[in-house]
């Protein structure tokens, strides 16, 4: 919270998440390289992941998820891909129905998590002293509309302005706001969203239609939260520089983006000092294909760039199966190495 608030936080906070199709590939060698940095793998104990019994043994496995979109998948242990899209005809939407608020939260391509579960892990952490944290789940709006509608018939929706994307994205903003007042009613420290919103080179739709389709609904949804006291988290991969002042402006505390498709240069300009950075390490080049000494570097360099003694900024690496273990072990070290240099930089 300090570090979110900009109040001189102590140290610099990394955090690594080993996604499933790692585990899956290095098992014990993976384990040990947690237990010699347990405070970079703050969701990991020994003995506490079983590689079989999660559900993310799915390859060949189709399923359809509350909203009605049929997924396919085509590897263990990542995400899989929306095949069906239930508003690919818009004749469709006349009986479509959302998924019930007072159900849950719905996720990407898994169950609904009932507010029973939701309310009970808030207050586990509230008891532990730990930050009360809620998840809305990863693909909550501008994803959400894809799947749902397929992505080539989104773009042409945002350009040809039917009134029936009006009408969807109003639902789905809906949606989503009785989610917030029933997150809100619990008292989190935090509300965590992720909508990945660029490719690889810059958004796939222009700032301008962002700005009518998407950011009225996230500047209602994040201000509401935000307007009783609780933090916004905003995940989303990809090339997003155009938006980022937009982003600023929804009311997020916290951004979760990309270092290398971004630019460090961009982040520092449009983003340092005015919102929590939780900087997402690069695992297309950097983990797999770097070096230990480059993995290093690159971490002191991101704080000397966009670090500060008021804190807003923290790390979050993505550990996939093409990352070499010494470039996490590299990873590890250097986020403890340099947990406290943001204490020798100007405020």
């Amino acid at each position: 919270m300090r570090t979110v608030e900009f109040k001189n936080p102590e140290w610099i906070i990394g955090k690594v998440v080993v996604q499933m199709d790692a585990w899956y590939k290095y098992r014990e060698r993976m384990e040990e390289i947690i237990q010699r940095h347990p405070l970079v793998f703050p969701f990991y104990r020994r003995g506490s992941v079983s590689f079989d019994d999660l559900g993310f043994r799915r390859k060949g496995n189709v399923l359809t998820d509350p909203w009605g979109c049929k997924w396919a998948f085509s590897l263990d242990g990542l995400q899989g891909q929306v095949i069906e899209h239930p508003l690919s005809d818009w004749r469709a939407w006349k009986r479509y129905k959302l998924p019930d608020p007072e159900e849950g939260i719905p996720q990407e391509a898994a169950p609904t998590v009932p507010w029973k579960t939701v309310e009970e892990d808030v207050e586990r952490a509230r008891e532990a002293g730990g930050l009360v944290e809620i998840s809305m789940g990863h693909g909550f709006f501008f994803q959400r509309l894809y799947y749902l509608r397929g992505f080539g018939n989104l773009l042409r929706d945002f350009v040809l302005k039917q009134p029936q994307i009006y009408e969807l994205v109003e639902a789905l903003e809906g949606f989503y706001m009785e989610l917030a007042r029933r997150a809100a009613e619990l008292k989190p420290d935090i509300v965590s969203f992720g909508d990945d919103l660029g490719t690889q080179t810059g958004m796939p739709i222009s700032p301008k239609a962002f700005r009518e389709f998407i950011y009225p609904s996230y500047k209602r949804i994040f201000g509401y939260l935000k307007g009783r006291g609780v933090h916004v988290y905003l995940h989303t991969d990809g090339r997003v520089v155009e938006v980022l002042d937009q982003l600023v402006e929804t009311g997020v505390s916290v951004l979760n983006v990309q270092d290398r498709v971004n630019g460090l240069d961009n982040l520092k300009r449009l983003l340092k000092g005015r919102v929590c950075i939780d900087l997402d390490i690069d695992r297309q080049r950097l983990l797999p294909f770097g070096t230990p000494g480059e993995v290093r570097e690159h971490v002191k360099r991101a704080i000397l760039e966009l670090g500060s003694k008021r804190g807003g900024l923290m790390f979050t690496a993505g550990v996939y199966s093409d990352a070499k273990l010494e470039n996490v072990e590299a990873l590890a070290s250097a986020f403890e190495e340099f947990a406290q240099l943001h204490l020798r930089l100007p405020e």
